[in-house]
């Protein structure tokens, strides 16, 4: 199971470093309403994500890492505080959309979460219990 889990943790910052770095005009289209798109700020948010996709790969490079040497973490302890900061790196994804989804319950918002932002939004929430509960099933 320790070994899907990382698979996926692999699959989806790879993706996300995807998005973020390489196609990043996608990742502020996202974000961006049409109308504002041929503003600098368009620009600025676009480079920004690069910075985001520079994390994502590295997540995805110690997933990497971790599955072609889970024998250097033999203990369920190392192994569990691993899948903790994993599962933070997760959940700071999510947690910090939450507000803007309520936003967006009001009619307000900086950014829709819906579409694919709200794809998003619910993976990085499946993606932290995942490595949570995995976390905690090396601790009991």
């Amino acid at each position: 199971m320790l070994e899907t889990v990382l698979v996926l943790n692999v699959i989806w910052f790879a993706m996300a470093f995807n998005v973020f770095s390489i196609r990043n005009k996608i990742f502020a289209k996202v974000l961006v309403p049409r109308e504002h798109r041929q503003t600098p700020v368009f620009d600025v948010l676009a480079e920004s994500g690069r910075f985001l996709g520079g994390f994502n790969f590295a997540f995805a490079l110690l997933n990497i890492l971790l599955l072609i040497n889970l024998d250097v973490f033999p203990s369920d302890a190392q192994r569990s505080i691993l899948l903790w900061v994993i599962a933070v790196a997760h959940g700071s994804q999510f947690v910090f959309n939450v507000p803007v989804a309520i936003q967006n319950r009001r009619g307000e918002g900086v950014w829709q979460v819906k579409g694919l932002m709200l794809f998003i939004f619910v993976t990085d929430f499946i993606m932290m219990v995942l490595n949570l509960a995995m976390a905690v099933s090396y601790i009991y």
